[in-house]
């Protein structure tokens, strides 16, 4: 792996990495993270009792959204067209937590690792916004990349603990 901070140039000012020369492929990631909610929230979401509506629907739209406008979010991304963008959510009763996936997919010059994960904390920080009059107690956690693909640097696969 690559040691080397990017975003700055020899002078130590930050810039936009110049992706001109690399080669367009076919890059994904997928990234995931965990809410830890009360058995309230939990049951709420389930039973759709949320005053605000559907609390994973709502999530997934935001976490979409959120991955699509990563580059007016972080100084230095590059605006993506995305070819794909999906957030899933498995509700884990016995641990009392949701955990969210965002998967992204684009043809480019550049990885969309940002953008999954920018996805998967929208999406969690929506359960939050949507369950709080609920418990403000709920914690957000273990947000990180899980694999990506594609580019120079080629494959990356957390290993599972």
């Amino acid at each position: 792996m690559n040691t080397e901070l990017n975003h700055f140039d020899a002078g130590g000012n930050a810039i936009m990495v110049d992706v001109s020369e690399k080669d367009t492929t076919a890059r994904e990631a997928l990234a995931s993270g965990i809410i830890k909610v009360s058995p309230a929230v939990l049951s709420a979401i389930r039973s759709g009792a949320s005053k605000k509506g559907d609390v994973l629907a709502v999530s997934r739209i935001a976490g979409i959204l959120a991955a699509k406008r990563t580059w007016e979010l972080i100084p230095l991304c590059h605006p993506l067209s995305l070819q794909h963008c999906s957030v899933d959510f498995t509700v884990e009763e016995e641990r009392s937590q949701i955990r969210a996936v965002c998967r992204v997919c684009v043809e480019g010059k550049t990885g969309v690792e940002m953008e999954a994960l920018t996805g998967v904390s929208v999406a969690l920080l929506t359960i939050y916004d949507m369950c709080k009059a609920i418990d403000r107690t709920m914690e957000i956690s273990a947000i990180r990349l899980e694999q990506k693909s594609g580019g120079k640097s080629g494959v990356f696969c957390r290993e599972k603990a």
